[in-house]
């Protein structure tokens, strides 16, 4: 049994831990930097200490801080939540060195699955479906145009150290093939500070579905299904559901199973997503693993009743998991709204201030997960996100209806959010029909819908 976690995170993920903790009778230890010095997680955490200045780099990504801080309190694990230093082998490492658990795999598997060329090569010798694509990383332009002579265009560009979008760029013909090799090679090496590429077939109109993986110490790894997460923004995810409404049973066991499989194929250990994009003719690829709990998983855990983040630190301490495959049963249907201090009508900008008011929705099927209270000044330095708003039904009708109030008693005043934008799209059509793909926001403007 652990006797303390440091959660090397902020805000809502820090407070949800935090919460896992308290159940389970472990005391916490909060670190903040200067500016969330009068966040929620400080609050309720038993012990907190500030890590340096508002900036990120100062404070929750700095590995030798936070160790630091976990080495003055005695704390004996670390919960990285996601984001920050979640997927980085280095601090996994370092946790390692420190004789301090790191909550979540190996420092070798997450290096594996964050080298997008290795993670594919990993899962195609799994058995789980890849995209056809070059073998490896593209060592030039030459290169690229070998392996474009089998694949066939459209192509995609992925940079191999990449996320949220950048060091990606489509190509739909020879003529355009260099200069967006070049851009994608520019944009990676100045993101990730490297600036290897990999090639994948573009697969038109798809849709995001990843399955949560839940695995221990002693070989055992099972499924909690799938979540739809295909309303998107330059590959930031909006809205999340479970399930999806275009998967059969047969089509969710499947990809479960593929998915357990490549997890165990790389010797998993925790919390952790498989991605994948499915195409209009029932066709899964593995797009790449996500080795942490995810922002969406309360639609999962409400779906599953299971809680996800007490399962996550029990495996950690070397607990087998307490469930078998057939013991997990879906019932019913969750949708996840991201509300961010943003202002959708302009492109979604940053809209940091002070919750002048807030008051946040109830009822049946409701849930939020938030760090906000009201007159809590929303910083301008970190991710936007204020709540996750929750709603879940016996069917996918009742969690729509349910979301629906659940908007609309949502108030906050003194910043622009993202519930206006929520409350047009849960209304929308295409919605409601579950009639949209990856790429439903490029060809749908909800400001003039």
């Amino acid at each position: 049994m652990f006797k303390k976690i440091l959660i090397a995170n902020r805000g809502e993920i820090a407070l949800r831990v935090i919460r896992a903790c308290n159940e389970l009778g472990i005391a916490t230890v909060a670190v903040h930097s200067e500016a969330d010095s009068d966040s929620l997680h400080v609050r309720f955490a038993d012990e907190a200490i500030c890590i340096g200045p508002p900036a990120s780099s100062g404070s929750y990504l700095n590995p030798v801080r936070i160790i630091t801080a976990a080495e003055i309190t005695g704390a004996d694990a670390i919960h990285p939540g996601y984001g920050f230093l979640a997927e980085n082998p280095d601090f996994s490492e370092m946790c390692t060195s420190a004789r301090i658990k790191f909550i979540g795999p190996s420092a070798e598997v997450i290096r594996q699955m964050g080298d997008k060329a290795r993670a594919k090569a990993s899962m195609k010798a799994a058995g789980v479906p890849v995209i056809p694509g070059s073998e490896g990383v593209l060592t030039s332009i030459s290169h690229g145009y070998e392996v474009l002579e089998s694949s066939g265009f459209p192509v995609i560009l992925k940079a191999v150290a990449g996320g949220g979008g950048r060091g990606m760029r489509v190509v739909r013909s020879l003529k355009e093939f260099e200069v967006n090799y070049q851009m994608a090679e520019a944009e990676a090496a100045s993101a990730f500070g490297n600036p290897d590429l990999y090639l994948e077939k573009y697969i038109e109109n798809p849709r995001h579905i990843e399955i949560q993986l839940m695995a221990d110490q002693h070989g055992n790894t099972v499924h909690f299904g799938e979540r739809e997460c295909s309303i998107q923004r330059r590959h930031q995810k909006l809205i999340e559901e479970a399930p999806s409404a275009v998967l059969t049973p047969e089509l969710r066991e499947k990809m479960g199973q593929v998915a357990v499989q490549g997890a165990a194929n790389v010797g998993y250990e925790g919390a952790g997503t498989i991605e994948f994009l499915l195409d209009q003719n029932n066709n899964f690829y593995f797009m790449e693993m996500n080795t942490r709990i995810q922002v969406e998983h309360p639609v999962t855990e409400m779906v599953y009743n299971q809680d996800l983040v007490k399962d996550q630190i029990l495996v950690a301490m070397g607990e087998k998991l307490r469930y078998r495959q057939k013991d997990i049963v879906l019932r019913g249907h969750a949708i996840e709204c991201r509300i961010n201090a943003e202002d959708w009508e302009k492109n979604f900008m940053p809209n940091p201030g002070e919750l002048k008011t807030l008051h946040l929705p109830g009822g049946p099927g409701i849930r939020v997960d938030t760090h906000a209270y009201q007159h809590y000044r929303i910083p301008p330095f970190y991710d936007s996100l204020i709540a996750k708003l929750i709603a879940y039904g016996r069917d996918r009708n009742e969690a729509i209806e349910r979301m629906k109030r659940a908007l609309e008693e949502f108030i906050i005043e003194g910043i622009k959010t993202t519930i206006p934008f929520h409350q047009k799209l849960i209304r929308h059509k295409n919605f409601i029909e579950a009639d949209f793909d990856t790429g439903f926001l490029t060809r749908v403007n909800l400001l003039e819908d």
